[in-house]
């Protein structure tokens, strides 16, 4: 028998929390939370090639430390969906990232979901949302928000979905210090800090309760419990923050655990003129793009397609693998 390849090119964004409300620590080990999630037009490159050439699951990526199995989602993703669906195949998966590692902006988990998605059209399995964001949260909290990206308020540790609308597009500068937050870290950080935990507001269950929000009453309600602590112990982040504010930036906040911050900017050279503002130091990765308002799965093509940057221009991507 011939060898059969079939191939897709998907761009995983980035998340940020414009959002995030921490609760107690739940039975499981997993802290209940709130959050409205927004993906971001700032993307790793994902190439997932179907093939009977051999079985299992191999994986190259430009970012060697997440190369090894245990380290790296969208290998434990790609093979979970093998097993799951009893198929005896070969996956070949390539990874270029552009979204910084252990930085709050969910690129572990986006990468996951696209996998999932992508196999599931691959493999033609058939699975519904549901049925991948029961799988993808196996892998981790934040990998079912993918599946009804490109917004949502998610519940719980993350397996339960609100999908919604966020009218019009705003413009995100992503600041990462380059410098990583460790997330169980965080969350040990914050419970010996709080002495109570405040129930869930009104101003946040009347978002919920709406189909579609605008973006002038989601930014007058931004906020992140991880703020609190991640501040005192790392200033930088005040410090980006502040500056994104002052570069005009309608809100500002540290996107999950942080080490991300991020500004959101009503025009798209004002987000420019922001990022530029942080050209003088090095050690620091910013990146802009807009808020998506598509699925991750809306923005793929066969496998060797250029990729896009952030004003849209056709370009090569550091290939890195």
């Amino acid at each position: 028998m011939s060898n059969v390849d079939r191939s897709l090119l998907v761009h995983p964004p980035a998340k940020v929390n414009l959002i995030l409300k921490i609760f107690d620590r739940l039975s499981n080990g997993y802290h209940a939370l709130w959050s409205f999630m927004q993906t971001v037009g700032v993307t790793d490159e994902l190439t997932i090639r179907v093939t009977d050439a051999f079985e299992g699951v191999r994986l190259k990526c430009s970012d060697e430390t997440l190369s090894a199995p245990s380290d790296n989602l969208a290998y434990r993703a790609a093979e979970l969906v093998l097993e799951r669906a009893g198929v005896s195949k070969g996956v070949a998966l390539k990874l270029v990232k552009g979204i910084p590692v252990e930085a709050g902006l969910g690129g572990g988990s986006s990468d996951a979901a696209a996998t999932i998605m992508g196999l599931n059209r691959l493999l033609n399995l058939g699975w519904s949302n549901g049925d991948m964001a029961l799988l993808g949260e196996t892998l981790g909290s934040d990998v079912p928000f993918f599946m009804e990206a490109p917004t949502a308020v998610v519940h719980g540790w993350g397996q339960r979905m609100i999908p919604k609308t966020l009218d019009g597009v705003r413009w995100i500068v992503l600041v990462n210090p380059g410098f990583p937050i460790n997330t169980a870290q965080a969350f040990r950080r914050l419970d010996e800090v709080r002495q109570t935990i405040p129930a869930l507001p009104e101003a946040l269950e009347s978002v919920e309760r709406a189909p579609s929000v605008s973006w002038s009453g989601i930014l007058a309600r931004m906020e992140n419990d991880f703020e609190a602590v991640l501040f005192d112990d790392y200033p930088v982040l005040a410090g980006i923050k502040s500056t994104l504010l002052t570069m005009g930036a309608e809100g500002a906040l540290l996107s999950g655990s942080g080490a991300t911050v991020f500004g959101v900017f009503q025009e798209k050279a004002e987000a420019i003129r922001a990022k530029e503002a942080f050209a003088g130091t090095p050690e620091y990765r910013v990146a802009v793009g807009p808020s998506l308002q598509g699925g991750v799965l809306e923005r793929t093509s066969n496998a060797g397609a250029p990729s896009r940057d952030a004003a849209g221009k056709t370009g090569a991507k550091q290939t890195g693998c």
